[in-house]
């Protein structure tokens, strides 16, 4: 089961980049390999696998290499949703192209003048 509260930002990135790191060895890839293969900069590829610090671009050129395009092109495709209501409102929104703000009626206590 997840936990309710989301994880930490450097927690996905780390867990982002040791997945990396396990799919390039099994590949049996060196960093340099795979920043030739990628035109990722070594540098680059030695601080993501250990600071867990990429650009997007860079990430993307890493998945192309590795042939994960498809699993890092999908990563939003599919709804995610908590609850039936947030469930109602995906289904309500599926078709717009742009998110408005919430407009909250005021109650009329605020609106009465004494």
């Amino acid at each position: 089961m997840e936990s309710l509260m989301p994880p930490a930002t450097e927690d996905v990135a780390r867990q982002l980049a040791d997945d990396f790191r396990k799919r390039r060895i099994e590949k049996n890839l060196t960093r340099q390999q795979i920043a030739d293969k990628s035109g990722v900069a070594l540098a680059n590829i030695t601080r993501f696998e250990q600071k867990s610090l990429i650009s997007l671009h860079n990430l993307i050129e890493l998945a192309i290499a590795l042939g994960y395009v498809y699993e890092l092109r999908n990563i939003f495709a599919t709804p995610k949703f908590n609850t039936i209501r947030e469930l109602d409102q995906i289904h309500k929104n599926a078709k717009r192209s742009k998110a408005y703000p919430l407009h909250r009626t005021s109650s009329p206590s605020k609106n009465k003048q004494s």
